[in-house]
Formats: C-alpha cells, sequence, structure tokens
C-alpha cells in the first residue's frame, strides 16, 4: 500500500542536501566574486572597468568570515574546503591591494559616457553646399535647468 504520509524517501533528502550544498557554495562564490570586484582583481561586469574600493571588498570578506563562524560544524568536507579557500585567497588579495593600491583613473575616465535615449535629441548634421559658409557651431545646453538659491 502508498501511503503519502510514511516516511520521507531517502532519495529526496540526499537530493535537497545536494541542493542545499550547493546553493551554499554559490553563495561563497558571489561573495568571492564581489570581493574580487572591489579588490581591483576583476571588472565590474556592468561597466567593464577595473576599480578599488578595499571598504566594499572588506565588507564581503567579514561575512563570509561570519558564515565560517557560524556554521562551523555544520559543514561538509567540500563546503568546509571551498568557504576555507575563498577566504585565504582573499585575504591574500586583499593585504596585495592595501600594500599596492591602484591609482584613481582620471575624472574624466571614471564616468562612463550616458547613453542615448528616446528623450534626447541627437543632433543631425545637414549637408554642406558648395560655397555655402558652415554655421557657427551650436551652443550647448547647460545640464542644469533649475537653480535654488538658500538666504
Amino acid at each position: 500500500m502508498n501511503d503519502s504520509t510514511s516516511a520521507p524517501d531517502p532519495g529526496t533528502a540526499a537530493g535537497r542536501d545536494q541542493m542545499i550544498s550547493a546553493m551554499f557554495a554559490h553563495l561563497v562564490m558571489q561573495h568571492t566574486n564581489m570581493a574580487l570586484i572591489f579588490l581591483g582583481q576583476m571588472p565590474h561586469p556592468q561597466t567593464g572597468q577595473m576599480s578599488q574600493d578595499l571598504e566594499h571588498a572588506r565588507y564581503f570578506i567579514d561575512q563570509l568570515e561570519m558564515l565560517e563562524a557560524k556554521t562551523k560544524g555544520n559543514l561538509s568536507k567540500q563546503e568546509e574546503t571551498i568557504l576555507k579557500q575563498s577566504l585565504t585567497s582573499l585575504r591574500m588579495a586583499f593585504v596585495e591591494a592595501v600594500n599596492h593600491p591602484q591609482t584613481a583613473p582620471a575624472p574624466a575616465e571614471q564616468a562612463p559616457a550616458a547613453p542615448v535615449t528616446d528623450e534626447q535629441e541627437t543632433p543631425v548634421a545637414e549637408p554642406e553646399l558648395p560655397g555655402e559658409k558652415p554655421p557657427p557651431p551650436a551652443e550647448t545646453q547647460s545640464s542644469k535647468k533649475f537653480s535654488k538659491k538658500y538666504s
């Protein structure tokens, strides 16, 4: 007789443990990658630029250290190894970043150009007629439309 209230299927419990183990490894790798991005070891996924922010890198390393402390004795050998290796490599990279900080990019390099949207007007160059003097360049509009003065 097949009763749904009987003992849980051992295959299901093992599958759940594997899923949880994979999720733990994924979490550790996410935090490791974020720390590496902020250490200037990997390019930022959206901008493609390398930059250093040691305060944010330290935050992700601290979170991994907290996970290590709070999960002590509850991890499988593989989970423990992934966490320890990640922390070791991040600590070494942090020391390297502190000892050899990256130089800050020039202000023009820091801000990527804003993408053109439908709301922005794109100037259209009109063809010049022979013998005609080109018009003077158009004045650029100030990005500041409103100002508020405090007295």
